[in-house]
């Protein structure tokens, strides 16, 4: 895979009672599946975290891991408002994708992502 063609994904699961989780995978249709099967052992698995509720895609790492480390940051109001800018009923995003699905993003809302292309200075 070429370096224009990497994806990196922040995303926000949620439980059903809206507890939060958030992190960054290079592959959020795996990501999602481990997840939705409680694939992901400890803190995941013991809250149910079954639902993919946000996601933004970025093109270079670094940019990935320096978003997903500011909405970390962030206090519960902020990204509940961050979900429900674009997922106003918290739906599960990952529902509709299947093994096939070559690009998830094609089931994001419009306005779920972007695909941010900055570069870091040298």
């Amino acid at each position: 895979m070429s370096k224009q063609n990497h994806r990196y994904y922040v995303y926000i699961v949620a439980s059903r009672s809206h507890v939060l989780y958030r992190g960054m995978t290079d592959s959020i249709q795996h990501r999602a599946e481990e997840h939705r099967g409680g694939g992901v052992p400890g803190f995941t698995t013991t809250y149910q975290y079954n639902r993919l509720v946000w996601f933004e895609h970025y093109q270079y790492v670094n940019n990935a891991i320096d978003r997903e480390k500011q909405i970390k940051r962030w206090r519960r109001a902020k990204k509940i408002w961050l979900i429900e800018r674009t997922n106003p009923t918290w739906a599960g995003l990952s529902e509709a994708w299947s093994e096939e699905t070559a690009d998830p993003c094609a089931f994001a809302p419009v306005g779920m992502t972007r695909l941010v292309q900055v570069r870091k200075l040298k």
